[in-house]
């Protein structure tokens, strides 16, 4: 065992979280049972005055034990320029909440290092570094111009529509060629966002499964399937989503390799990429999950890979 680290870990509020499939919990279990010392705090605890970043924080220990699953001890205030690793882990949306607290972690990064690195976060969000890659993606149109909507389903027909900054699945629409919603949809979501929407030819081979694969230091390492619900279009398991055992094709492979220096050169240690029917669709860089539907699977412990990559880098 190497020497013990001082782990920060920056997320949603511990005591929420649902200890049999939360990766944040996975990697905190792997950290404490490395002998590494662990603080918790909210990403609002953040304060930066003087040239230091600091974080109102407690010192917390975890167990896997329905309801009292974390330990938390006294409130105090965290030099995070002192810890060895911040794990950036709070869910989206990728709001301006989110901007500033990557902006603020930048400071530390890398004399501490933020996993995934901060800056390259904020310039890869899921749905809009994908792009980079357009010859891996179905047909894709990134606007707010609903003219150019139109004329993208009457070439595609079936066609999927979600907001560019969300997560779980939630604003995910699919829209077939008869499905007379589509103008309404849009001045719903132009109505409660300047944003451009992010829109997609449907892939029918969604009805098998949406293949999260998790990379680790840009290396693929485990995959699982997520099979939509009857009825449903998204296969996110906070939709209800099943998650079944799966392997990679030898196209999949494909996608982890054209992508993986790229994610390993931008200091994303630990990113969750999405693929239907041989295409990608979304690379997630913020919190990403899938860690212990893996390890139910596969019996991998993929958390054990990801703090090799980060004891390495410290």
């Amino acid at each position: 065992m190497g020497k013990s680290l001082r782990v920060a870990v920056q997320m949603d509020p511990i005591h929420s979280v649902n200890i049999n499939a939360d990766s944040t919990f996975a990697l905190m279990l792997e950290a404490q049972g490395r002998g590494h010392a662990m603080w918790h705090y909210h990403p609002k605890d953040l304060a930066f005055a003087a040239g230091r970043l600091t974080a109102r924080a407690q010192p917390v220990t975890v167990r896997r034990e329905e309801g009292r699953h974390a330990t938390l001890g006294p409130d105090e205030e965290l030099d995070l320029g002192a810890m060895d690793v911040v794990l950036m882990r709070q869910d989206p949306p990728f709001d301006m909440a989110y901007i500033t607290a990557t902006h603020m972690l930048e400071h530390i990064h890398p004399k501490t290092l933020v996993v995934n690195d901060p800056a390259s976060v904020r310039n890869a969000p899921e749905k809009l570094f994908v792009l980079k890659f357009p010859e891996l993606m179905p047909e894709t149109l990134v606007t707010a111009d609903r003219r150019r909507i139109a004329a993208f389903r009457e070439q595609h027909g079936d066609i999927i529509i979600k907001p560019l900054f969300g997560n779980g699945g939630a604003g995910v629409f699919h829209l077939r060629p008869d499905d007379p919603n589509m103008a309404a949809l849009i001045e719903m979501f132009t109505e409660r966002s300047r944003e451009p929407l992010m829109v997609q030819r449907y892939v029918p081979a969604v009805r098998e499964g949406d293949k999260r694969i998790i990379l680790v230091d840009g290396i693929a390492m485990g995959a699982i399937n997520r099979v939509p619900a009857k009825g449903e279009a998204r296969s996110n398991m906070h939709v209800g989503g099943t998650p079944t055992q799966t392997t990679l094709t030898a196209r999949e492979q494909e996608i982890c390799a054209a992508i993986g220096p790229e994610l390993k050169a931008r200091g994303m240690i630990f990113v969750g990429i999405d693929v239907i029917g041989g295409y990608l669709t979304e690379i997630n860089v913020t919190s990403p999950t899938g860690l212990q539907e893996i390890a139910r699977f596969d019996g991998v412990q993929l958390e054990q890979a990801i703090w090799d990559a980060i004891e390495a880098k410290c």
